[in-house]
């Protein structure tokens, strides 16, 4: 006879850590089942994490948890082929304690995490695939398959949240395999320097941290952006862009990486790094428009399995945190009522409404189609940007009032007028 729970959440990411600490804390039995050989070892992000979701659930975590830096410093870069036009945004608010967020290493933290939800009582068991979920004769899931010998487990209720590469619910009918024009492929490095070295290069002190997001050239105009952050003595450095870019470009996401690392802007940045990780992974940018079936019958989904992520403003994890504990408070709610019918499930997505999950989620559900019919917005505006500004920066004896005609004249051979007023009117409706 298989072991039964209470719930059993599939992936131990951050919601399906967030939901079984939840649980398990609130007195439930609770199985989290990772498929690598730690939580941690299998996920991957770029690795800035939000304080306030993961701080209503564990009240000053950042005091015990493996975290790198407090991100005090933010910018963004629009790079053409030889040159950056940059601006951000550095805040002293934001070096002091409670912070706002911090640069991880998923490894680590997850690790940790899950060992809290241990601690709080839930099961952890490790380097086991769920293979699908179980359903009884009316169609109500009760459990999980996994891929050990006699290895059926059964629940009341089961959560997923086995993030990007959603087998399981492909494999349980739940959602269709994704197109790969809602997915989007992402490479990292970890690069080892001196911590000395990345004070001085990005200009921070202590535990201080900076982040840089970059668009254009690195991604060879493709939907997408790259990334550098700090670490107390690495760098995270990626990028990432759609599948089906990556397959019309015929380029590997490797060899656009090793290309903007050699950027002049990017590569006084990385020099005399050493090479520590390399590593791979989906993201679900479908957005709003392609969401799962949230709940049903015996079951919740989570996180970026979900596809709970907001690209154009680099949120993930504070979304798969909250979305864990909201599906947890609906599964004890559930138990105390004990009925995990779809029907009362459903307070599940009530919750996400009133959040701003599923308020932000539906606010920029247009961005990414848009920019991907829209070429230029990454193709041709950050250089023709670079261009207009060298040329006016430029000191050669030429009037100013002759270089504005001359930027001028170059922005409306490559964007006329009409094409910049359809562009802007696009983008305003897309953001909402």
């Amino acid at each position: 006879m298989p072991e039964k729970f209470d719930a059993i959440v599939v992936g131990a990411g951050p919601a399906g850590i967030t939901a079984a600490y939840c649980l398990a804390r609130d007195g439930l039995k609770v199985v989290l089942i990772e498929r690598g050989e730690q939580p941690g070892t299998k996920n991957t992000m770029g690795g800035v994490l939000y304080r306030q979701m993961l701080d209503e659930i564990i009240p000053g975590f950042w005091q015990q948890a493996p975290v790198e830096r407090h991100v005090i410093d933010q910018q963004w870069w629009l790079l053409s082929e030889d040159s950056a036009v940059k601006f951000g945004h550095r805040n002293s608010e934001h070096d002091k304690e409670p912070y706002n967020a911090f640069t991880v290493l998923r490894a680590k933290f997850d690790r940790w995490y899950a060992q809290q939800a241990v601690k709080q009582g839930a099961l952890l068991i490790t380097e086991t695939v769920v293979t699908k979920l179980l359903r009884d004769s009316a169609g109500r899931v009760i459990g999980v398959e996994t891929d050990r010998p006699d290895g059926e487990l059964l629940a009341d209720v089961v959560i997923v949240s086995e993030g990007a590469n959603t087998l399981v619910l492909e494999a349980s009918g739940i959602k269709p395999k994704p197109e790969a024009d809602t997915m989007a492929v992402a490479v990292k490095e970890v690069i080892s320097l001196p911590r000395e070295v990345i004070e001085n290069r990005f200009q921070i002190q202590g535990d201080q941290g900076a982040v840089i997001e970059l668009f254009g050239d690195p991604t060879l105009g493709m939907v997408g952006n790259a990334f550098i952050y700090t670490n107390k003595d690495s760098l995270s450095v990626g990028l990432g862009a759609m599948i089906s870019d990556f397959r019309r470009r015929r380029i590997r996401p490797h060899q656009l990486l090793e290309r903007f690392k050699q950027h002049p802007a990017v590569a006084a940045l990385v020099a005399g790094g050493e090479i520590k990780e390399y590593m791979a992974h989906m993201i679900p940018e479908g957005g709003y428009e392609s969401m799962p079936p949230l709940y049903g019958d015996g079951f919740l989904v989570c996180g970026d399995a979900a596809g709970m992520v907001i690209a154009v403003h680099r949120e993930g994890s504070n979304l798969a945190v909250t979305s864990g504990r909201l599906a947890a408070e609906t599964v004890v709610e559930a138990a105390k009522a004990g009925d995990f019918s779809a029907r009362k499930l459903a307070v599940y997505r009530e919750k996400l409404e009133h959040s701003f999950v599923l308020q932000d989620l539906r606010q920029y559900r247009h961005v990414t189609p848009v920019i991907e019919q829209s070429p230029q917005f990454l193709g041709t505006y950050p250089g023709l940007l670079n261009r207009a500004l060298q040329e006016f920066l430029t000191v050669d004896g030429v009037p100013k009032r002759q270089k504005e005609k001359r930027i001028f004249r170059q922005v409306l051979k490559e964007r006329p007028v009409t094409a910049l007023l359809g562009d802007a009117y696009r983008l305003w409706r897309a953001l909402g």
